[in-house]
Formats: C-alpha cells, sequence, structure tokens
C-alpha cells in the first residue's frame, strides 16, 4: 500500500506532461499551417499514395474561401448539369466543351495546337484499294488538290509499300481486309467524322481521270446546286446506265432517255435522279442521310444508286452528272478477286452473285420499311 501511494504524485506529474506537450503541438502545428502557403505542399516530392490522401483530403475541405483556385486545377466542386439539348450521352457536360463532330485533319505532337494547321482541306476523297492498282490511284490522287484529304481503305491489308508515293505520307490509311468500300464507309465515315468536309467522294480504284480536275469539278457542282453527282463517264464496256454517259455538249445533264420500258417516270432512275455507285459525290448534307440509309450487312451497296434520290429534294434537280469533267471505267474486277469459291462457283461469281442478292435484299427492306411507317401513319402503302 505504501508504494502505490507514492506512485501517485509521479503519474500526475507524467500526466499533466502529456496535456501540456499535446496542447503545445497542436498551437505549433495551426501555426505553422496558416504560415506556409498550400501551394508550396505540390513542391515537395512525396510518394504518390501519400500525395493522393492529400488529394482527397483536399475535395473535402470548404473551398468558399478559395474562389475558383481548385476549380480552375480541375479538381474543385463539379456544379450538376443536364443538358437535355446536348447529344446523346453528353447530357452532363456544359454545352461549351462538347464536339460533337471529328475530321481527319493530322496534327503535330508538339507546339500551339491553334497553329497546327496551315491549311484545313474542305473535300474529302476515298478510294477502296489494293497494293496492284496503287499506279492508277497515284494518277487520280494527282488530279486532287491541297484542299482535298485523300483517305484510302486498304482491302488487301498492305499499306507501307504507298510510302514510295510522297502524297501517301499525308494520306488517311485504314486497313481491314477483304471489305467492300460500303462496309469501310458505313464505319469510318460517320457523318459527325466528316462533317468538316463540305463534299465526300466515295470511289472505286479503276478509275482513268485523264479529263478530270477535282477543283473544277467542285466548280460545277456548286454552280449547278447537285447534292450528289458524279463524273460523266466515256462510253465503253464499263457503261452500264445511260444517265451516266457522258455527253460533250454541255457542263452537266440532269436527265435521259433509257431503253423502252425502263422508266415509268421521267423524274425518276434510272431516267434522273440517279448516279452509280462506282464514284459517287455527296454533299455534307446529303451524306448525312445517305449514310443512315446504309445496311451494316449489305457490303456491295448495289440497290442503293436507286434509292439516293431519298436523300436531296427534289431529286431530278439536285441529283446529276458533270460532263465537262468525265473519268473511264477500267472495269478491273480486283475486289472480285478476294472472293472465295461457293457452291462450285469462282470466286468473282461467287462475288458477284451475293451482290445480286445483297439488291434484292435491300429493295425488300426499303419497301417493307415504306409499308411499315404508312401503315404506321394510318395511310395506305
Amino acid at each position: 500500500m505504501g508504494m502505490m501511494h507514492r506512485s501517485v504524485p509521479k503519474r500526475s506529474n507524467d500526466s499533466a506532461r502529456i496535456v501540456i506537450t499535446t496542447i503545445i503541438g497542436i498551437v505549433f502545428g495551426f501555426f505553422l499551417g496558416i504560415s506556409v502557403p498550400s501551394l508550396y505542399l505540390t513542391k515537395i516530392n512525396l510518394p504518390s499514395s501519400i500525395m493522393q490522401s492529400f488529394d482527397v483530403a483536399i475535395t473535402d475541405i470548404d473551398t468558399s474561401t478559395r474562389g475558383d483556385s481548385l476549380e480552375e486545377q480541375g479538381s474543385g466542386h463539379v456544379p450538376k448539369i443536364y443538358v437535355p439539348t446536348n447529344p446523346r450521352g453528353a447530357e452532363s457536360l456544359p454545352p461549351g466543351i462538347v464536339v460533337s463532330e471529328s475530321d481527319f485533319y493530322l496534327r503535330r505532337l508538339w507546339g500551339e495546337p491553334s497553329e497546327d494547321l496551315k491549311n484545313k482541306p474542305k473535300y474529302l476523297v476515298t478510294f477502296t484499294v489494293g497494293l496492284d492498282q496503287r499506279y492508277n490511284i497515284d494518277k487520280a490522287v494527282k488530279k486532287f488538290s491541297e484542299d482535298f484529304t485523300i483517305l484510302l481503305f486498304h482491302y488487301d491489308g498492305r499499306t507501307s509499300e504507298w510510302d514510295e508515293f510522297e502524297w501517301s505520307k499525308s494520306a488517311i490509311h485504314v486497313s481491314v481486309r477483304k471489305q467492300t468500300k460500303w462496309w469501310y464507309a458505313k464505319r469510318f465515315l460517320h457523318p459527325d467524322v466528316v462533317a468538316a468536309y463540305e463534299y465526300i467522294f466515295i470511289w472505286d480504284e479503276d478509275l482513268g481521270v485523264e479529263h478530270f480536275n477535282g477543283d473544277k469539278f467542285i466548280e460545277l457542282v456548286k454552280k449547278h446546286g447537285l447534292e450528289i453527282s458524279q463524273p460523266g463517264l466515256e462510253p465503253n464496256n464499263g457503261l452500264t446506265w445511260e444517265m451516266t454517259k457522258r455527253r460533250g455538249d454541255r457542263e452537266v445533264h440532269k436527265s435521259t432517255e433509257e431503253k423502252p420500258g425502263w422508266c415509268s417516270d421521267p423524274q425518276l432512275p434510272p431516267c434522273a435522279a440517279f448516279v452509280e455507285i462506282m464514284a459517287p459525290v455527296f454533299s455534307r448534307e446529303a451524306w448525312r442521310c445517305v449514310w443512315h440509309m446504309i445496311q451494316n450487312d449489305l457490303v456491295h451497296g448495289w440497290g442503293l444508286d436507286f434509292a439516293l434520290r431519298r436523300c436531296a429534294e427534289p431529286p431530278h434537280e439536285k441529283i446529276g452528272v458533270v460532263d465537262s469533267q468525265w473519268i473511264v471505267h477500267q472495269v478491273i474486277p480486283s475486289l472480285g478477286s478476294q472472293g472465295e469459291s461457293a457452291g462450285g462457283e469462282s470466286p468473282w461469281k461467287s462475288v458477284r452473285t451475293r451482290c445480286k442478292k445483297e439488291w434484292a435484299e435491300f429493295q425488300a427492306r426499303l419497301r417493307d420499311a415504306d409499308k411499315a411507317f404508312l401503315t404506321r401513319m394510318g395511310k395506305k402503302y
């Protein structure tokens, strides 16, 4: 009992010492905290785990006395935003930060972003190509000025060999094996991606362009108000329709006479409101419509040319052929060679068989869609 009694004063002294030390530490820490700017913490090299703890702590601090400093650093309070007129999926973003469209302009990895582009091409030219046709494509590309962006879709997977052409180093290359241009167009030419371009060319690789100039073609398209167009075709074994045959006595034509019984109406395809899918050119507005009409699984595009009139109004005035800028269809079955035998047919015949089936299927889908819409609207089909 005596020993226990003597220990009491010692314990009391220890407790008092701890309390005093704690108070002094708190006071010292407080004055140190208010005297050292919090900004200096960012200059101290601390382990990432500790810095993450600081980040969490900072977000919990009342920022009312800090103005917009934390907001400017991107780590402050995020306002609650809902803008229903924003693009789908972007409703929680302030409209000023939303960028709903894109382009194919090449950017540098250095310098000021605002100084990247010395020239912004206004038109987009796409070719679906294999390496065997590179020299023909080289001739074609040289018919387009710096106002045109060049985009190559490679169906044979060979892209690096194109570097023998200087222009290829600034072109856009997309490589997916054994696909058609409409497959590529549906997947890589969304209207919001190509919105920077006034006109979009979607061309085959087997076109002779000796009598064609891209700038002059665009000039005539604008002059005659064409939303969907193509160069005239020199009559040869690659000519299918009278509408696309070049006329030597005019700049542009928008209608023609076909074989007896081929046209139920002189303002309807193939006598008017018609261009082929071989070398079409679309305005930005027309392409937005056409893109939505392209079917994911009908990759050859057969039948699409007869439906293009739905994307220009009035079609018999807004769709036409530019005669004074003309091309030659060389009829090279390059894509057919990419096919495989089916049912005993040779590869190119198998491809052609599918083309015809797709045409019938597209017509059926369009007819059924028309009927369903009119029925829903209470109208007769």
